[in-house]
């Protein structure tokens, strides 16, 4: 909105008008307010949840500290959609297709993780919305991302297709504008790879299946994503620190795909019209650190499905946009964590009962950083019974932060480490 108001007015000459033409203002701009949105507009929504007392239910699963959150205030994650919606709407450019996507995504996901919410808090159905429904609501963000990309004509990239070493000097040809289903893979030289090469048993009709297979790996990353972040909502400021870091990482891989000059540098595609989504990833950084300012420990209010489903597919659909979402393995190294503790908990447990009669576990208790809060005792069933002291909650949420920034640092370095 004001994107569109200031550029009428640099028309009309106004002073200092242009200064709305450079993102870069305007990711700064959208940080800032993000972040006085989310600590300002906090407080009011904890007064808001603690008068109608929707607090979180609490299970007694013998962990540290654990049943002093009973009754904090939940669905706290309306104050990230609304710290990350308003300055996007008011700094981002609206015409630009992959801030319409990402506002999509963020009302998409937000609205289904408040409908959770509202059936466990408000009614009273510790199940919330069936599985089956959450992961077609998923698919459906999933099927609409991907068909957009396929079907838009205004998102395109230009691949980085040789090396011109003429009169001495190395320099990254790029090819026109076109449409492709190339995405960046890490630690390969040639670090392209095209969803095209799982195309090949249809020759015939290469390029439909191409398509197809690129829109069910969407809705499987989207899926995987939202469900880690989810998973991974279990302690104070963990779920809402590591999207931060996250959000930092993809922020700065949208900016260089969009700068021909750094694309280049970095020899990856450069993806014209992306740069707008700086100012999203600024909005997400910001919403996420203020929220922290009562979700850290101990949290005043825990943002429950209606921020972790929502930051989870915000992450997804912002990798997939820049092409960048083979890196997420590394990335959100967190998410994947605690969700693959989880399945390989139960598959063996699963296992062992049908082998033995009894199940067995490899950790104290999952998602993963259960596991390090949960005392190790010696007649404990765990394969893994390290550490034997549970970790300080502050502690190991710190610990998981460190090791978040590593993954991002890391995540950016794959894109000279070839």
């Amino acid at each position: 909105m004001l994107y569109d108001l200031f550029s009428y007015l640099d028309k009309l000459d106004f002073p200092g008008a242009g200064i709305f033409q450079y993102i870069s203002f305007r990711s700064a701009m959208a940080l800032i307010l993000s972040l006085i949105l989310s600590t300002v507009t906090g407080k009011k929504m904890i007064r808001l949840l603690q008068k109608y007392q929707i607090g979180e239910s609490v299970r007694d699963l013998g962990l540290e500290g654990q049943m002093q959150k009973k009754g904090t205030p939940t669905m706290g994650g309306v104050i990230i959609v609304n710290a990350i919606l308003l300055p996007v709407l008011l700094l981002a450019r609206l015409s630009d297709i992959y801030i319409i996507l990402m506002i999509i995504t963020t009302v998409w996901l937000g609205t289904l993780g408040f409908i959770d919410d509202y059936i466990k808090v408000i009614r009273k159905n510790k199940d919330g919305i069936s599985g089956k429904i959450k992961i077609i609501a998923q698919v459906g963000l999933g099927l609409i991302v991907g068909l957009t990309i396929y079907l838009s004509p205004n998102v395109v990239m230009r691949e980085n297709v040789e090396i011109d070493r003429s009169e001495g000097k190395s320099e990254i040809v790029y090819s026109s504008a076109v449409k492709s289903t190339q995405t960046t893979i890490p630690f390969f030289k040639n670090n392209n790879f095209d969803y095209r090469s799982l195309a090949g048993f249809m020759p015939k009709y290469r390029t439909a299946a191409t398509w197809i297979i690129f829109v069910l790996f969407t809705i499987f990353i989207v899926t995987a994503v939202s469900n880690g972040a989810n998973l991974t909502d279990g302690l104070d400021g963990l779920a809402a620190g590591s999207s931060a870091i996250i959000g930092v990482a993809l922020g700065i891989l949208a900016y260089v795909s969009s700068h021909l000059e750094y694309a280049a540098y970095l020899n990856i595609m450069y993806i014209p019209g992306a740069g707008e989504l700086s100012i999203f990833a600024s909005a997400f950084i910001g919403a996420c650190v203020g929220f922290l300012w009562y979700n850290a420990f101990p949290a005043e209010v825990f943002m429950g499905d209606t921020g972790s489903l929502t930051i989870g597919g915000i992450i997804a659909v912002f990798a997939i946009l820049i092409h960048k979402e083979f890196l997420l393995p590394i990335l959100c190294g967190v998410f994947l964590a605690e969700s693959l503790s989880v399945m390989v908990q139960v598959t063996y447990f699963k296992y062992t009962r049908k082998k033995t009669g009894v199940g067995k576990r490899i950790f104290k208790m999952t998602p993963l950083h259960h596991h390090f809060q949960k005392a190790g005792n010696v007649g404990m069933d765990a394969l893994i019974r390290y550490p034997i002291a549970p970790v300080p909650e502050s502690k190991l949420v710190v610990r998981f932060w460190l090791i978040g920034i590593i993954l991002a640092v890391l995540t950016i370095a794959t894109l000279k480490m070839r």
